[in-house]
């Protein structure tokens, strides 16, 4: 599979007021995707926090000359512990996807307490072929979903520049987040950096491979309590890959991905 399609969807993954102790706090979005201007996915956000915890699920089928090639679809869910103090607490992380002939893939990864830190462990249910990485680049780390939560949080929290830890299960990743000043137009603008650690392509070389560079993203979001994605943009082999809103999802009016639940 090339760099591109191996790319996409963990930037998809990032495609993406506190709540009281007895209230439950919900949001679903349904998403466009584009690269280099053409149809290449739908995706599908929702989050839910209730009594200190959350849990974050995404849904993504590819379109067009993706699908053609890759027929590339993948549910995820991310779930952990969420204070208001601190950053979340991850819990567990699961991906189930299909890509060409391999068919009901799990990426599937636990948080456990390990000397006084928190390990990212592989579950039983995972399928990854390749070996995990070393224990330091696995400590105190976030999963993907999880990172979209503690974004969240941190805005929530009215911090202008952070960063946080990431990890996919395959490779360790900062997020460097720094909030635009003004919040005229009802929005938060967001330039973040995804700056690799461990597990890229070239990452010891010297030749420029775009996987292993630092990876500027932008990303706009609502400014009212739900703080939901409304557009990313992420450049893909050199060429744009764009998320946009289209439209919330709701009881009365879902959003299923044909092929995709």
């Amino acid at each position: 599979m090339s760099p591109t399609l191996k790319t996409a969807p963990a930037a998809l993954l990032l495609a993406f007021a506190l709540a009281a102790p007895a209230r439950a706090e919900d949001a679903a979005a349904l998403y466009r995707v584009y690269w280099a201007g053409l149809p290449a996915a739908e995706l599908r956000l929702s989050v839910h926090q209730e009594g200190g915890a959350y849990r974050d699920e995404i849904a993504i089928r590819t379109q067009g000359l993706p699908r053609l090639v890759t027929h590339f679809r993948a549910t995820a869910t991310g779930a952990g512990r969420i204070d208001g103090t601190a950053p979340p607490a991850p819990a567990d992380f699961e991906a189930r996807y299909d890509l060409r002939k391999r068919k009901d893939r799990v990426l599937s990864m636990h948080f456990v307490a390990a000397g006084g830190a928190t390990l990212a462990e592989r579950g039983p249910r995972d399928t990854s072929r390749k070996p995990p990485l070393a224990t330091q680049f696995r400590r105190n780390v976030i999963d993907p979903l999880g990172a979209l939560a503690a974004i969240r949080e941190e805005l929530r929290r009215h911090v202008d520049a952070f960063t946080v830890p990431a990890y996919d299960g395959a490779r360790r990743f900062d997020v460097v987040a720094r909030v635009l000043p003004g919040r005229r137009d009802g929005r938060v603008h967001l330039a973040l950096t995804l700056r690799p650690i461990a597990g890229f392509k070239g990452e010891t070389s010297e030749d420029g491979d775009p996987d292993s560079a630092p990876r500027p993203v932008t990303l706009t979001m609502t400014s009212d309590a739900r703080l939901m994605p409304l557009a990313m943009e992420v450049r893909v082999y050199y060429l744009p890959l764009t998320v946009q809103l289209e439209r919330w999802c709701t009881p009365a009016q879902p959003c299923p991905l044909n092929g995709a639940d």
